[in-house]
């Protein structure tokens, strides 16, 4: 069944048309008709014809513009004009491509039979291979996964040989020799910041794996992994960077990765976190998936960690709780005091339960995490080294006879650590919140944004954010905004100069903008506030 769509302003032409067709096609073919500009494109809409038959001389809007409107919305429909226009010879170039063929009235019926006939065999070709493309498209949805699957199995768990693996890339049309691993873990966060009900979760978005996977292709060209258990493998090709690209690659790809955070927890209403390895050749894609998985344990409170944000770990024993090793040690490096000490009583707690006639081993253990500790202190900026400073350390440690006595030195040291840390931290946020400033006051005249002053810090902008509106008081924008109305007041108050000169002067290169911004903070516009 073919649709067929008449456009014209005379009803004769319409009959004429209708009458052609349904004698020459009899029930293979419904009509429509319409005879104004507008009528066509609403039509067009509803009806989405495959045929269309257009006069070009219509009322309002004419059948040029007509088609072009009607194309944005149906790419595949064909136009034969059908016309008695002077300049025929003009519509044809202006119509441009997609008409299939012009015919001149009066009409003749074996002319509008033929190229009817002609018309037909395009749509059937075209509904031909638009199911043919359906087809295979279905075919891919259902192997496409199981591919993918089957590639980040190959690159983890076997030793695959490179002619496989480049099989795998043809398969996936992956043109890149490199690339890294995220592993992505789902569950239900409870009190102390830690994943629960994993089980419940997993079978309740077992159901929306798909829906899931399409959400992490928005935002990283990826293959994913099957679900396994309450976590998902994803692979992201990626050319290695250069040393001196590093830092920015891994920003970029962190900032989006907490935005596909944020888009999954909208949606699926459970939490989320992800470990992202370093980048690597394929054959050596397993060190990045030890890494994207050593940043999953690292991460206790942040929803996004890369590995190259994390120091050295290593493995350890099954039971050991290096979960809170690593909290002690990541709220030591805030100088976070409460937290840090609250994670040392239950590391603590935990060696003398499990390890109580080990006293040597306890002691060994205290001495070494207050180390590394101090060790986080010095490379901080936040204690100074000297090279005796720790020689008691030893023979403390070893007169000590209680356990209670072994934990309050534990606690002080790990205390006095935290504190010299804080005091240094709140030193060097004031410090670079100054530097932030100065570089704003210095440039405020020519168009900065956030990204351009976090990068001469050589800090995240991410972070740089927050560290800033913690500080000042007020985001960068806003903070930009209120020192370039400062000094176009001064400005005003001072100088002869235009407002348009004095917008430019200020870095706005629009006027109107500038007295829409000065009113909007100011209160009054940059010329009654000059008055």
């Amino acid at each position: 069944m073919y649709k067929i769509m008449i456009a014209d302003d005379e009803s004769i032409v319409i009959d004429a048309l209708k009458y052609i067709i349904e004698r020459n096609f009899q029930d293979n073919c419904i009509i429509e008709s319409a005879k104004t500009g507008r009528k066509v494109i609403e039509l067009a809409e509803y009806f989405r014809p495959d045929i269309v038959f257009m006069d070009i001389q219509m009322p309002g809007i004419n059948g040029i513009e007509a088609m072009k409107e009607i194309r944005k919305n149906n790419k595949h429909i064909i136009f034969i004009v059908v016309s008695a226009y002077v300049k025929f010879d003009y519509a044809k170039d202006a119509i441009g491509i997609g008409v299939l063929d012009y015919i001149n009235k009066p009409i003749e019926k074996k002319v509008i039979v033929e190229t009817l006939q002609t018309a037909m065999k395009q749509v059937d070709e075209a509904k031909q291979k638009r199911s043919l493309d359906l087809a295979n498209k279905e075919k891919l949805e259902i192997v496409t996964p199981i591919i993918e699957n089957g590639f980040i199995y190959s690159l983890l768990y076997q030793n695959s040989e490179k002619d496989e693996l480049d099989n795998f890339r043809t398969l996936l049309g992956i043109e890149k020799e490199s690339g890294y691993l995220m592993a992505l873990q789902f569950g239900e966060l409870s009190d102390n910041d830690r994943m629960e009900n994993t089980i419940g979760i997993s079978v309740r978005l077992q159901k929306e794996y798909t829906r899931m996977k399409d959400t992490m292709k928005q935002f990283f060209d990826c293959c994913v992994g099957a679900m396994m258990g309450n976590m998902i493998l994803a692979f992201v090709p990626y050319d290695i960077p250069l040393q001196n690209d590093e830092y920015e690659i891994r920003i970029r790809i962190i900032e989006n990765a907490r935005k596909m955070i944020v888009e999954l927890r909208r949606t699926f209403d459970a939490k989320f976190r992800l470990g992202i390895g370093a980048i690597h050749e394929i054959q050596n894609l397993s060190e990045s998936y030890n890494e994207a998985m050593r940043s999953m344990a690292y991460n206790c409170s942040d929803s996004v960690v890369h590995v190259n944000d994390l120091p050295i770990l290593c493995n350890y024993e099954e039971d050991y709780p290096i979960e809170t090793e690593i909290l002690i040690l990541k709220n030591v490096e805030i100088g976070n005091v409460n937290e840090a000490v609250y994670h040392a009583k239950r590391f603590y707690d935990w060696m003398v339960e499990k390890h109580s006639r080990n006293v040597m081993d306890i002691k060994l253990k205290v001495l070494e995490i207050v180390l590394r500790a101090e060790t986080i202190g010095f490379e901080s900026g936040g204690m100074i080294y000297r090279f005796n400073m720790r020689s008691q350390y030893l023979g403390n440690i070893m007169e000590i006879q209680t356990y209670q006595l072994l934990y309050e030195w534990f606690e002080t040291k790990i205390s006095e650590v935290c504190r010299n840390i804080l005091t240094k931290k709140e030193e060097s946020t004031v410090d670079i919140v100054k530097k932030a400033q100065l570089f704003i006051e210095e440039n405020y005249s020519r168009d900065i944004v956030l990204d351009e002053v976090s990068k001469q810090l050589q800090i995240s902008p991410y972070y740089f954010s927050k560290l800033f509106k913690k500080r000042t008081g007020s985001n960068f924008i806003e903070y930009l905004t209120n020192v370039r109305m400062d000094k176009a007041k001064e400005l005003l108050r001072i100088s002869s100069k235009s407002i348009k000169e004095i917008s430019m002067e200020v870095g706005y290169s629009d006027a109107n903008y500038f007295s829409r911004t000065f009113k909007k903070n100011v209160g009054v516009s940059p010329t009654e506030y000059k008055e």
